[in-house]
């Protein structure tokens, strides 16, 4: 006996919302999964950029110096080398966004204006008489 509300378009439906969300789950599961894997990786990476350094030049001496240099700055300001370059270039944005309101209040620019003003109306004085 075939049961024909079964074979409906519901229940394909209904099938294919089940397919995906196990499907949905599983990606989940292996999403974290890997995550879990390379979290692992985050401490060696310190590391890395000193131990470059020695394998291209093979200078401990230049190696350790690198990494001591990384740590004391890392303690001394709390940011990492790579985050205080970042945080000094916004700043020069900054800095370079503001040049048109930084002319526009200088001493030379109002010092321009007013010649150029006085300069024009005794102009229009001698044009007038």
């Amino acid at each position: 006996m075939k049961i024909w509300f079964l074979n409906t378009t519901l229940s394909c439906i209904s099938r294919w919302l089940r397919f995906g969300v196990c499907m949905i789950n599983k990606k989940i599961f292996f999403g974290l999964f890997i995550l879990n894997l390379l979290v692992g990786c985050t401490s060696p990476t310190a590391m890395l950029g000193p131990a470059y350094t020695m394998s291209s030049s093979g200078n401990t001496l230049q190696a350790g110096l690198s990494y001591g240099s990384n740590k004391l700055i890392t303690e001394h300001t709390g940011k990492t080398p790579i985050e205080n370059l970042k945080d000094i270039s916004l700043t020069e944005k900054k800095e370079l966004k503001n040049i048109e309101k930084n002319t526009l209040e200088s001493e030379d620019f109002y010092i321009l204006v007013k010649n150029k003003i006085e300069k024009t109306s005794s102009i229009l004085n001698l044009t007038n008489q």
